[in-house]
C-alpha cells in the first residue's frame, strides 16, 4: 500500500471487544475500527462463563477483512480484563471455557483462603495486589476446594489473552502486565511467587514464561495463515491488562499525574518506578500492577459504569433507547447528593437486579430512595466522583510528585457530566481522552517492537500531539465540600 507501518489490535473488554487497525507516520497516529462485537457472558450449571472459541472467531474475522483489504499487518496485539485464565490439556486442547471473575464460585473463599492457608498481610506482603474476591489466586483455591476437573487436568494455564495469543501462533507465555493482576506475583523478583502456587496446588511450570511487553510471542501458524490469507504475521506481547496498555497511553507530559482509566471499572492510580507496599498500603487495599518499561501502577479499582449499563439494562425499551448525552442531561435536573451509594459495596458486584441493590443501599442508610431512570443515574455519577474525591486523597498521600492534573482515559472520557463532577469533586483540573486509550497503547507498544518509537515518552509525545484533550476545571467547591461530608456519613454506615 504504503511506507505507513499498519498494526493490528484486538482489544477486549468485559461486555464487547473490537479490532483495530492503527497506522503511525509523522509523528502522529490514526485508528480505524474493523469489527466491533459483543463478549458475553455465558450462564450454564450454575456458573458463568466467557466463551473464548467466539473471541477467537472474531479474531479471525478481523484479520481475514484485514487481508481482503489488503492491509499489510506489521504486527498483532492482544488486550484484555485480568485475572481471568484458560485450562490447557494434555492434547493442546482447552479443556473448557474459562469461569468468569464474576461467578460466585469465589464468594467467600477469598476470606477462607487468608484464614486458613496464607496470612493477609503475607500474601499482601508478596503481591502487593488489591484484595478481590476475583483475583486469580482465590479462583484458583475455589476451583481446586471444588476439585474442578479442567484445573486438574491442566497442563498449562494461561491468562486470557496469552490464551488467545496461544491460538494464534502455538506459543505459550505469561505477560507481566496481565500475570501482575492474579495476586501470585511478587513485584520485586517479577515472577510468580512459588509458595503461593504451592497453596494452590500449582508449581511454576503450569504457566507460560514470562515476557514482558513489547516481546515478540511467535508467528501466525500455518492454520491461522490458511484461514485469514495472511502471512507469517508477528503477534506482540503488548500490555496485556487493557488497564497497562490504557496507562501506557495516557498523554501526560511528565510523571507528576494521576489517572483515571474510565469505563466498566474506573482505575485510578499513579505511576510508580518501584511497587509501593507498606502498612498504609495494606489498610487501604491499593494495588501494585505492571507497567511498561518497568512502572508499576499503583492504583485503586472502583466500580465504575458497571453501575449505570446494570441499571440501563434493566430500564424500559424508551428509556434503553435514548441516548446517552439524553438520559444523561435528564440527570442533571435532579437534585444533587440526594441519594449516596458507595459504589465499591460488596452488594454491587453483581446482583440480579442493580436497581434494586441501589434502592436497597439508600433505603438502609435513611436516605431518599432514587425510583426513576434520571434520579438513579445521579446517584450513580454522585456517588462516583465522592469515591473518586476519596481515592485521589490518598494517592496524593503516597506520590512523591504533586497531583495537579488527572488524566481520564478510556470510554467514559465522553461522559462530559460526570468529567465535570470529577474535576469539582477532586477540586483539580481534568484532562480527558483519549476515549481509546486502550488500543491505542496497544499499537504504540507494538510500534515501539518495530522501533518506530524509542520509549514511552516519546509514545505519549505522539499521542499528544494526534489528539484535542477536553479541559475540565473545577467549580461549585462548597457544594463539592458538602456532598463529600455527607458520602463520608453515609458510607460510614456501612
Amino acid at each position: 500500500m504504503n511506507n505507513k507501518k499498519y498494526f493490528f489490535a484486538v482489544d477486549l473488554g468485559a461486555t464487547s471487544g473490537r479490532t483495530i487497525i492503527g497506522s503511525l507516520s509523522d509523528g502522529k497516529f490514526d485508528l480505524e475500527e474493523l469489527t466491533r462485537f459483543d463478549n458475553n457472558l455465558i450462564e450454564t450449571g450454575g456458573h458463568f462463563y466467557w466463551d473464548i472459541f467466539a473471541l477467537y472467531f472474531e479474531i479471525i474475522k478481523g484479520l481475514k477483512l484485514a487481508a481482503s483489504r489488503q492491509i499489510e499487518i506489521t504486527s498483532i496485539g492482544i488486550d484484555t480484563w485480568g485475572v481471568d485464565f484458560v485450562c490447557i490439556g494434555d492434547d493442546n486442547a482447552i479443556l473448557r471455557n474459562p469461569l468468569a471473575y464474576r461467578d460466585p464460585h469465589t464468594f467467600g473463599k477469598m476470606e477462607e483462603y487468608l484464614q486458613k492457608v496464607v496470612d493477609r498481610k503475607e500474601v499482601y506482603h508478596v503481591t502487593g495486589i488489591q484484595f478481590m474476591n476475583f483475583n486469580s489466586l482465590f479462583q484458583l483455591y475455589a476451583m481446586k476446594e471444588a476439585g474442578n476437573t479442567a484445573l486438574r487436568q491442566a497442563r498449562k494455564i494461561l491468562f486470557v489473552p496469552d490464551a488467545l495469543s496461544w491460538m494464534l501462533t502455538g506459543e505459550e507465555v505469561c505477560e507481566y502486565t496481565i500475570a501482575s493482576t492474579s495476586q501470585m506475583l511478587d513485584p520485586r523478583t517479577k515472577d510468580l511467587d512459588k509458595a503461593l502456587l504451592a497453596s494452590v496446588g500449582l508449581s511454576r511450570d503450569k504457566f507460560g514464561r514470562m515476557v514482558s511487553p513489547g516481546t515478540q510471542i511467535g508467528v501466525l501458524t500455518d492454520e491461522v495463515q490458511r484461514m485469514t490469507g495472511l502471512g507469517a504475521i508477528p503477534v506482540i506481547a503488548v500490555a496485556g491488562h487493557d488497564t497497562g496498555s490504557a496507562v501506557a497511553a495516557v498523554p501526560a507530559k511528565d510523571e507528576r499525574f494521576a489517572y483515571l482509566s474510565s469505563g466498566t471499572w474506573s482505575l485510578m492510580g499513579i505511576e510508580t518506578q518501584d511497587a509501593v507496599i507498606n502498612e498504609r498500603s495494606y489498610e487501604l487495599n491499593f494495588t501494585n500492577e505492571g507497567g511498561i518499561e518497568g512502572t508499576t501502577r499503583f492504583l485503586k479499582n472502583i466500580c465504575g459504569m458497571w453501575l449505570y449499563e446494570r441499571c440501563r439494562k434493566e430500564w424500559p425499551d424508551e428509556v434503553r433507547r435514548l441516548p446517552h448525552p439524553e438520559l444523561q442531561g435528564s440527570a442533571m435536573q435532579v437534585e444533587a447528593f440526594r441519594s449516596i451509594i458507595n459504589p465499591d459495596d460488596a452488594m454491587f458486584a453483581n446482583p440480579s437486579s442493580m436497581i434494586e441493590a441501589i434502592q436497597t443501599y439508600c433505603r438502609q442508610t435513611g436516605q431518599p430512595v432514587p425510583e426513576t431512570p434520571a434520579e438513579i443515574c445521579r446517584c450513580i455519577f454522585d456517588s462516583l466522583a465522592l469515591r473518586y474525591r476519596q481515592v485521589f486523597g490518598w494517592l496524593k498521600e503516597f506520590a512523591s510528585f504533586p497531583l495537579n492534573v488527572l488524566h481520564i482515559i478510556g470510554g467514559g472520557s465522553l461522559n462530559k457530566y460526570l468529567n465535570q463532577f470529577t474535576a469539582n469533586s477532586l477540586g483539580v483540573d481534568v484532562l480527558a481522552g483519549p476515549q481509546e486509550g486502550t488500543a491505542i497503547g496497544n499499537i504504540m507498544l507494538q510500534a515501539k517492537a518495530a522501533g518506530e518509537v524509542k520509549d514511552i515518552w516519546e509514545m505519549r509525545q505522539i499521542i499528544a500531539n494526534s489528539l484535542d484533550l477536553k479541559h475540565y476545571a473545577p467549580e461549585d467547591k462548597e457544594a463539592w465540600d458538602k456532598g463529600y461530608e455527607k458520602y463520608l456519613a453515609i458510607t460510614a454506615q456501612k
